[in-house]
C-alpha cells in the first residue's frame, strides 16, 4: 500500500445509553464518543493508528490485499426485527 492511499472500510455507529459506539467490522476496531460525529472521528483515529501499526510491522500490504481479494464479496441484507 502506497503512502496516502485511501482504504475504504465500513463504520457502524449505534447508541448505548448516553454514549455512541463506533466500529469498523473489517478491522475489528472500535471506539466511542458523546455524539455520532465524535464517535466517527474517534473511530477514524483508531483505524489510522491500527493501520500505522500494521505498516510498522510490515503486514499492511498483506492486510490490504485481503480486503480486496477477488474471492471476497459483500452484500446488504434486510432482516425483520
Amino acid at each position: 500500500m502506497k503512502s496516502m492511499e485511501k482504504l475504504n472500510v465500513t463504520a457502524i455507529i449505534w447508541q448505548e445509553d448516553d454514549i455512541y459506539v463506533s466500529k469498523c467490522p473489517e478491522l475489528e476496531v472500535a471506539s466511542a464518543g458523546d455524539t455520532p460525529e465524535e464517535a466517527l472521528e474517534n473511530l477514524k483515529e483508531a483505524v489510522e493508528l491500527y493501520l500505522e501499526n500494521a505498516k510498522a510491522l510490515g503486514i499492511l500490504n498483506d492486510f490490504a490485499a485481503s480486503l480486496y481479494s477477488p474471492n471476497k464479496f459483500t452484500s446488504t441484507i434486510g432482516v425483520a426485527v
